[in-house]
């Protein structure tokens, strides 16, 4: 980059304030700003500007801002003249910074918002307040979101969860879409016939399918901390929770928890109903939630339970460690979970973490694309140490 593209990319880092400053130091290099360059300048400016204004009005805060028009428009030339991660950023500035949240259940301010999960947090926050004639836009929107982490998740997750049971054992019954070609030909590629050009096995194997006995089926026991600070665990939770539930190897149990207890395993068909049966906000009680949860336990052995929370109880914290310490000891797999983000370290409390991992209850952060990892090595009952060693150098 040249002299005079430096000139030029700070003064749009700066904004307008600086544009005499600029000029005298290269007025060449300003004068060849493109009809491109002045858009976005004005368009950060709207957010950025040091008077606190928003397209020359008053903050919206103030009680007076743009027309609606106003706002779609400046959203759409955001998403033209930026990537979709620096829109998802400037859009967060713009609530933030602007008081626009009150204009993000608008039906056409909605249309033009890049889906971004911190936005949808937002609104599942707020979603008590979403004004009737806004509420179907709402729903498109945290359906769009909904969406994303399903591409993101649900072919790896079902991936992970049928290598983790489907293929321990082989099956004696014939079944070609359950032929096991890899092991087939390993063990057959001595009986290669040269002059067919082709292995002829001795013996073809094929996957053991997924038990329909309900006694041999995993039980998944999902229960997740619905207080405010945990809104993108929530929503990723909840998808992971509907892909899990679709699954007929496996029987999932979705309970949702602040100081009260809400079960939301029947509403594990559509993870946009799921969702709207979180209620973000108030206090913890984890323990209460954990005896309830115990309740869905048939066979230990055959049951997997996550806690998903910052673990900022507000209940018994003697009873929370104890109901996991049991659940722990008769043969339950506990694996708690502080969050589901993939934006750096999460607030929790640090020193509960500490006395559940003492137990030999991993105790991490994850990321949502390592999801289907971690559950296909919960399943097989393999070691987590790997995921609590990537979470403390993070």
């Amino acid at each position: 980059m040249d002299y005079k593209e430096d000139i030029k990319r700070w003064r749009l880092i700066l904004g307008k304030d600086t544009q005499d400053t600029f000029s005298s130091m290269n007025s060449e290099a300003i004068s060849s700003l493109s009809e491109e360059d002045w858009l976005m300048d004005r368009a950060l400016d709207a957010i950025y500007n040091p008077t606190g204004k928003f397209m020359g009005e008053a903050a919206l805060g103030a009680g007076r801002g743009p027309s609606n028009p106003q706002i779609s428009k400046w959203l759409g030339d955001v998403r033209d003249l930026f990537d979709k991660e620096l829109v998802k950023i400037i859009q967060t500035d713009a609530m933030d910074r602007c008081g626009l949240k009150q204009l993000i259940f608008e039906p056409e301010i909605l249309e033009q918002v890049e889906p971004d999960i911190s936005l949808a947090s937002t609104i599942m926050l707020l979603k008590d307040q979403i004004p009737k004639h806004s509420k179907e836009s709402v729903r498109a929107f945290i359906k769009k979101i909904v969406e994303e982490i399903n591409k993101l998740l649900e072919s790896d997750i079902k991936r992970a969860v049928r290598a983790a049971l489907n293929k321990r054992q082989h099956s004696p019954i014939p079944s070609a879409s359950a032929l096991d070609f890899k092991r087939t030909i390993q063990r057959g590629i001595k009986n290669y016939n040269k002059e067919l050009k082709k292995i002829i096995p001795e013996h073809y194997y094929f996957f053991e399918r997924a038990s329909t006995n309900p006694s041999s089926k995993f039980t998944v026991i999902l229960d997740i901390d619905q207080s405010g600070s945990m809104g993108e665990s929530v929503i990723y939770s909840s998808v992971m929770a509907c892909i899990l539930a679709s699954m007929a190897a496996l029987k999932t149990r979705i309970v949702a928890f602040d100081t009260n207890i809400v079960d939301l395993t029947e509403k594990s068909d559509d993870p946009v109903d799921l969702l709207y049966g979180f209620q973000l906000g108030g206090g913890t009680d984890i323990n209460k939630s954990i005896t309830y949860c115990m309740n869905y336990i048939e066979n230990p052995k055959k049951t997997i339970f996550f806690l998903i929370s910052d673990l900022m109880e507000g209940g018994n914290r003697g009873g929370m460690l104890r109901h996991l310490q049991e659940m722990k000891d008769s043969g339950v797999i506990v694996v708690c979970l502080l969050a589901i983000s993939g934006d750096g370290q999460p607030y929790y409390d640090s020193q509960m973490a500490g006395k559940i991992s003492s137990m030999g209850i991993p105790c991490f952060a994850c990321n949502p694309e390592k999801l289907p990892l971690l559950l296909e090595r919960v399943l097989k009952g393999l070691d987590l140490n790997s995921f609590q060693e990537e979470f403390k150098k993070k």
